[in-house]
């Protein structure tokens, strides 16, 4: 079987070698190690692998401690110490910023880090009736595979959501829909949590009744989605208290729905939002837009620290929900929000917002390409930028600096996501 020697790991938490001039990227190695490995996809460049054994162990291998590591695809770096985890992901983005954006930031700042296990209040699970495996199978997909990973225990979910898998198998073995509910969203707020379950046919009347009793035995708030987001309705209880969390240091609280985007990892959003703020440093009297600011999570921050702020967003139901909660929280007066593609900016639909001295971009994972080369013309002294993806991040960050005359004064990384490989960054611009 062959061996080699893990030079270092990609963006996906593989090991990287180099064996007769071609690269092999071998899940389950880790920096320094040598492993024998098996390929499961070669092509002629590059290999796709599995470590098989490893021959000389990393000082940074731990013991993962999910029972379902290797066959679930949900976390990935379990068996690497999390420090490690987290200056793997700070290499990510250096390694982004350089060979994409040709940039090396001035200050790295200082890792945003939380709890390693039990932190993620928000997660999509599959659901799949199988009769030859005993029944239900409830939990994330298998590694590579489109099969529902045989779970009884999640680590990185809150210890009380991962205690209702086996449950949840149980219930959904006894309904007559059971081979038609594909997956059940989690969302915890700051009061009782609540479950989407995806149905492809209605409930029967002892269905119905059998999800009533297991909503109040476990102290749940059930949603039924048929269709689309737009069929999300509440089932039981009727009376039940909406999805919140909070952000103490800024004395907010932000409402959302069961659907509605938000950071899986409280503690982490919190640090987060608290280095941003300092790094936008709002004054009050200055004008601010906020881009893809979602229900107002940095959003009303801002307007909490007395600037004038825009919210800027492309869903029309996530402006109506961040408008809600200003209202709620006292700052309807210094905060507004409008609906627009940012995907399809222009500088004349930029320049539409108003002028601000600061903004913050907050894009999903594609980034904000279109959004960035319509700057050129905005005369904006700081942004603070936030991407879920070092990538794509690098590709902007190289507009706005190459073409565009901004300093990438700072950047780093919040481990959003331990045990994964996903690495969410901040940085910062200015000219």
């Amino acid at each position: 079987m062959p061996h080699a020697t893990i030079e270092s790991l990609d963006h996906e938490g593989r090991g990287i070698a180099h064996v007769e001039g071609k690269t092999i990227f071998i899940d389950g190695a880790l920096t320094g190690e040598m492993v024998e490995y098996a390929s499961f996809r070669r092509k002629p460049r590059y290999e796709q692998a599995g470590a098989v054994a490893v021959l000389r162990q990393s000082a940074a291998r731990v013991t993962p401690a999910c029972r379902h590591f290797g066959v679930c695809g949900g976390c990935s770096m379990q068996h690497l110490e999390p420090s490690a985890q987290a200056a793997a992901k700070q290499r990510v983005l250096e390694d982004a910023l350089w060979h994409i954006g040709r940039l090396r930031a001035e200050m790295l700042y200082p890792l945003i880090q939380g709890p390693a296990w039990g932190y993620r209040r928000r997660a999509r699970l599959s659901a799949r009736y199988v009769e030859k495996k005993g029944g239900a199978l409830v939990g994330f997909r298998e590694k590579r595979s489109s099969f529902v990973a045989d779970m009884e225990s999640c680590e990185v979910l809150p210890p009380a959501i991962s205690a209702l898998l086996p449950k949840l198998r149980r219930l959904i073995a006894g309904l007559s829909l059971r081979e038609r509910l594909p997956q059940i969203e989690v969302a915890v707020g700051d009061a009782a949590p609540v479950l989407v379950l995806r149905i492809l046919q209605a409930p029967s009347a002892d269905d119905e009744a059998q999800l009533r009793a297991f909503a109040d035995a476990e102290g749940l708030v059930l949603y039924l989605q048929s269709g689309g987001p737009q069929t999300v309705s509440l089932f039981h209880p009727q009376q039940a208290a909406p999805l919140s969390y909070t952000l103490p240091e800024f004395d907010l609280e932000l409402r959302f729905g069961p659907s509605d985007f938000t950071q899986v990892n409280q503690e982490v959003n919190r640090m987060l939002v608290r280095r941003a703020m300092g790094l936008l440093a709002p004054r009050p009297g200055e004008r601010i837009i906020d881009m893809f600011c979602g229900l107002g999570n940095f959003t009303l921050p801002i307007a909490r620290l007395g600037a004038q702020v825009l919210g800027v967003e492309g869903s029309a139901a996530l402006v109506a929900q961040a408008q809600a909660n200003a209202v709620r929280n006292g700052l309807g007066s210094n905060s507004e929000f409008r609906v627009a593609n940012l995907f399809a900016a222009t500088e004349e639909s930029v320049a539409a917002l108003g002028r601000c001295a600061k903004m913050l971009i907050d894009p999903p994972r594609e980034g904000a390409i279109e959004l960035v080369k319509a700057l050129a013309g905005a005369a904006i002294g700081r942004i603070v930028y936030i991407s879920c993806n070092p990538a794509t991040l690098a590709r902007d960050a190289a507009v706005l600096v190459h073409e565009q005359g901004y300093r990438l004064r700072g950047a780093g990384v919040a481990n959003m996501f331990p045990q994964t490989s996903h690495a969410e960054a901040i940085a910062l611009f200015e000219r």
